[in-house]
């Protein structure tokens, strides 16, 4: 965070000193009067109390209000000289001094009316209550301004660190899916070629089975190094993951000696159907396929992406063990955040009817186009 420094605090107080002693010097000079040192002294003590308004705005106000009502009761020639006056009280309310503001100016115009009545001066009287109430009012609108501000800069803090929040979810969910479904490829493909090493058996399986190693790892590096870069702020996030690429998915995950049958969605897709759809309905797709592969010990998959005006759906069944008894994982978590934060939804339920020697399992996604609600 940027530390902006504020300015010196003795320009200010300056600056009110010099107007306050020059002006109500020359408006003396216009009327015939002389400018006592003593009134000099006052016109210099005003600005001079400034010098307390970060540390005590209230007193400030308060002990500036007496040095003004003190000259005018001295009778000194008029001019500027409540500058400083004004000044403290816009300063007094802006600080949240505002009790200490209003009560300094009461006592001042009640002072000044008391002027009025000894001396018979009741126009300047009036002028300067009058005069009293605009600054104050002034002071008021910026508190309220400032306020404001003060509101809208806590509200910009609060959304961009939600907006921080929210996208290192993302990346965490993003970086689950990556390393889980590439290391779980990678072990079978292994595990594959491990075996036929040890038995002398096929030797194209076991070049292909390296050959998908070798693909598979250069895709998970190359998204690696994608959210890498968002992390050192390198590249917008942009989600990468886009419908066309299921059929490249689905072929790695055939390499592990399972069959899928795909049923890929309608390209182009509707209009609604932005990045961020296309990169939810990739991840769906690519977590339960690494369910499949790590945990379901399946032979047969189906994989289905529909896509229409009103909705979109993913299933996936496989002919594994069934549904376990564990705790569900990140992978199935970031799933239902994924869907959950578009309105989606998410079901797991076994495939087959209760008692079957091979329940399987069936991962159902759903997720509404904008406006849209479930039927």
């Amino acid at each position: 965070m940027i530390n902006r420094r504020r300015p010196p605090l003795g320009i200010l107080p300056v600056a009110v000193a010099v107007v306050q002693v020059v002006g109500t010097h020359f408006a003396a000079q216009r009327f015939n009067e002389s400018l006592p040192w003593f009134a000099v002294l006052l016109l210099l003590a005003g600005p001079a109390l400034l010098l307390l308004r970060r540390r005590a705005p209230g007193p400030m106000v308060a002990g500036i209000g007496l040095v003004t009502v003190g000259y005018v009761a001295a009778g000194f020639p008029w001019g500027p000289f409540p500058l400083s006056f004004a000044v403290g009280l816009v300063l007094a309310v802006l600080a949240g001094a505002r009790w200490w503001a209003w009560g300094s100016a009461a006592a001042a115009g009640v002072g000044f009316l008391l002027l009025a009545m000894q001396h018979g001066e009741s126009t300047r009287v009036f002028f300067v209550l009058v005069w009293l109430i605009v600054v104050l009012l002034v002071g008021e609108l910026g508190r309220s301004a400032k306020t404001r501000r003060d509101e809208y800069r806590r509200a910009s803090m609060e959304r961009a660190k939600h907006q921080r929040d929210e996208e290192r979810l993302v990346l965490a969910r993003d970086i689950h899916d990556v390393v889980a479904h590439s290391l779980s490829m990678i072990n079978v493909q292994a595990s594959v070629a491990l075996h036929l090493a040890k038995n002398g058996g096929d030797t194209q399986g076991m070049y292909e089975a390296l050959e998908n190693i070798k693909t598979g790892s250069k895709e998970a590096l190359s998204e690696v190094r994608e959210v890498l870069a968002v992390l050192r702020q390198d590249a917008p996030r942009v989600p990468s993951q886009r419908l066309e690429q299921l059929d490249e998915l689905v072929q790695r995950v055939r390499g592990a000696n399972v069959a899928i049958i795909f049923t890929p969605p309608a390209l182009p897709p509707p209009g609604w159907v932005d990045e961020r759809v296309e990169n939810i309905l990739y991840r769906v797709v690519q977590e339960s396929l690494t369910n499949v592969v790590r945990h379901a010990k399946a032979s047969r998959v189906v994989v289905a992406v529909h896509l229409d005006d009103a909705h979109a759906a993913v299933t996936v069944t496989d002919d594994g063990v069934g549904l376990g008894i564990g705790n569900e994982g990140n992978g199935i978590g970031g799933m239902r955040e994924r869907l959950g934060a578009h309105g989606g939804t998410l079901t797991i339920d076994a495939a087959n009817a209760p008692g079957a020697p091979t329940p399987g399992t069936r991962i159902s996604a759903w997720l509404p186009a904008p406006g849209t609600t479930r039927a």
